[in-house]
């Protein structure tokens, strides 16, 4: 299986039960420095968490992903 029909299959079943798919966001946002890159894939959502604003629907979403390794243990 490729990877974007993994990424389809993974996001068709949630939409299909009570979730909204969103797009992907960058993996980091201009301006905002409280965030270097996305954190899980929640940097759309850091609003909604701190309580800024709120969503009358569950949400789903595809993030790309960076590692970076150096002399941390994983």
């Amino acid at each position: 299986m490729r990877l974007n029909e993994l990424r389809k299959k993974f996001l068709n079943f949630f939409e299909k039960t009570i979730t909204k798919s969103l797009h992907r966001v960058v993996l980091f946002l201009i301006g905002d420095e409280s965030l270097l890159f996305t954190n899980a894939g929640m940097v759309q959502f850091k609003d909604t968490f701190l309580g800024a604003e709120s969503r009358d629907y569950s949400a789903t979403s595809s993030q790309k992903c960076l590692v970076l390794v150096g002399n941390i243990m994983i």
